[in-house]
């Protein structure tokens, strides 16, 4: 297993380089300079003192935006790392790349990039933890429930329960839950993540509760959009379990339906099941652009989005490696768990 695993990290390091790649070379074919803008905005404001083509090459060294596409890919990416580029006046700029662990500086808020995700990304794992905990807590105990009690009315109304949640889009389900919460019964803020001018100081309990409690009804909604989904996958999976022979074989010994469905059933359920799990975990970085817009949450969904806006590529780039990397790791760990949840499968190859 341990020769598999290290193949697969040097497939994993080779992948994403050819997709760092690709993905640089698509964003750089995207109209728009940041040193030009800047150079325009100096202008502007200088009232024509400043020469323009003078302050396009310092903006340029500084942004790092001279050179052919290659070479600033490289500088990017971290293959100059120690890469020192004039901006002017004296000053100069070192270059560290992704491969250094430096990521860049937002233009939009003007601050490292690793600096911008910290509370984002803190908000973001906070939210999709509970989500995952809640979510998996009530779909896997209510699909086992629905495939024991296959046909009856009590599986009838929850399947159509799933299919009306499944259909109806995140946003609808948010806007539904603000109007029945926050605007009739008044229980809910209608978004927000802090009581404004509460002064509540950070590290102290009341503002931790107070954040949970701006933080309720968009769990409650990413919870709900998630339940239907989730629900008929485990139940189709047990349906399929239940009828194969080895469970046939656990009644006819005489052994108790619980030990049937937890010990038999439910192990063989489970493979296609990982899949799902695991994603689902792996989804907790990569935030909800959608919910967290919505309520006005500051996590990486709602980072990207505005970054996107705004034209922030350095945070673009930045998150959109990082999900690369959380789907390319998040495939080792579906292969290693296959291994794990059914013996019969080797991953030593």
């Amino acid at each position: 297993m341990f020769k598999y695993i290290l193949k697969r990290i040097f497939y994993i390091f080779v992948v994403f380089m050819i997709l760092s790649f690709a993905i640089y070379m698509i964003y750089s074919l995207i109209p728009g300079d940041q040193a030009y803008a800047t150079a325009q905005q100096e202008i502007k404001n200088s009232k024509g003192k400043l020469d323009f083509n003078e302050r396009y090459t310092y903006w340029q060294g500084y942004y790092g935006t001279n050179g052919n596409i290659i070479q600033r890919y490289g500088r990017w990416l971290g293959v100059y790392p120690y890469k020192v580029v004039s901006v002017g006046e004296g000053e100069v700029k070192q270059y560290r790349g992704v491969l250094q662990g430096e990521l860049g500086s937002s233009v939009q808020f003007n601050v490292p990039v690793l600096e911008l995700m910290k509370e984002p990304m803190r908000n973001t794992i906070f939210i999709n933890i509970f989500v995952t905990i809640f979510g998996l807590g009530i779909t896997i105990p209510l699909g086992i429930f629905c495939a024991r009690k296959k046909g009856s009315k009590r599986d009838t109304a929850v399947q159509v329960g799933t299919i009306v949640g499944y259909s109806i889009p995140s946003f609808i389900i948010a806007i539904l839950f603000i109007w029945l919460f926050s605007i009739v019964l008044g229980i809910f803020p209608v978004s927000g993540q802090i009581t404004i001018d509460a002064g509540y100081e950070k590290g102290t309990w009341k503002y931790f509760w107070d954040e949970m409690y701006h933080f309720a009804l968009p769990l409650i909604v990413m919870t709900f959009s998630s339940l239907g989904g989730m629900t008929r996958y485990v139940r189709a999976s047990m349906i399929e379990a239940l009828s194969m022979d080895c469970v046939r074989t656990a009644r006819a010994k005489g052994l108790k339906e619980s030990v049937v469905i937890h010990k038999h059933a439910w192990r063989n359920a489970l493979i296609p099941i990982v899949t799902l799990v695991i994603g689902w975990f792996l989804g907790i970085f990569s935030g909800s652009i959608m919910i967290e817009n919505i309520f006005g949450l500051n996590g990486i969904g709602r980072i990207y989005y505005q970054a996107l806006t705004n034209r922030d590529y350095p945070v673009i780039l930045t998150l959109q490696m990082f999900y690369i990397l959380i789907g390319l790791i998040g495939n080792l760990i579906i292969d290693i768990s296959y291994g794990i949840v059914d013996p019969r499968i080797r991953i030593n190859k």
